[in-house]
């Protein structure tokens, strides 16, 4: 079974992510092949990056640096929750990012991208070289979301579409050849920490 992590992005008050993200987890918990976790960035509350050493020295002195890494690295691969700010990723998921090095290596990525006209993909392309700096495997599939605020229901709860599971669906099945594939990596990468 694949440990996946769906990681909650955004921290800010009144954040639309955790609808999205709360719509999005059942459709994960339920396909069989995933262990499915949510991880919210505003639970973790990291602070802005305050590690002494280069992550990959992994020389970890704090303790939150030391739980988050053992969050990541028990994963297989993830999914991104994420908005766009100003064209970029939230900056609590770019941060919690570069945290580490060694725990995300032979991970793929998926990405529930949402805002405005433009679904959070700007945000996803912006993300994209990092990811694949750290040895992750960041999807074509993806489930982007426009319009997200026009998509809540009075009890602002996301109201999904057919054609958003059809891509939630899409990417899941991508997820999991990637990480088949990519599990000799992960295992290297585990083995040398």
């Amino acid at each position: 079974m694949i440990n996946l992590h769906v990681i909650l992005a955004s921290v800010r008050p009144g954040r639309v992510g955790k609808a999205v993200a709360d719509w999005f987890l059942p459709i994960a918990a339920a396909d069989p092949r995933f262990r499915t976790e949510l991880v919210d960035l505003l639970e973790v509350g990291l602070p802005f990056m305050d590690e002494p050493e280069m992550p990959g020295r992994r020389a970890y002195t704090k303790d939150h640096t030391k739980a988050w890494s053992a969050t990541i690295d028990r994963a297989d691969a993830f999914v991104f929750v994420t908005p766009e700010y100003n064209a970029t990723p939230a900056p609590a998921l770019k941060n919690a990012i570069d945290f580490l090095y060694h725990e995300w290596a032979g991970k793929p990525v998926g990405f529930v991208s949402y805002g405005g006209v433009w679904a959070g993909a700007r945000a996803v392309q912006a993300l994209k070289p990092t990811l694949t700096q750290l040895g992750m495997m960041p999807l074509a599939a993806q489930v982007p979301i426009p319009g997200v605020s026009g998509l809540l229901d009075e009890d602002g709860r996301f109201a999904g579409t057919d054609r958003f599971e059809r891509s939630a669906a899409g990417m899941l099945d991508e997820l999991a050849v990637w990480a088949e594939a990519l599990a000799p990596i992960r295992e290297r990468a585990r083995a040398g920490a």
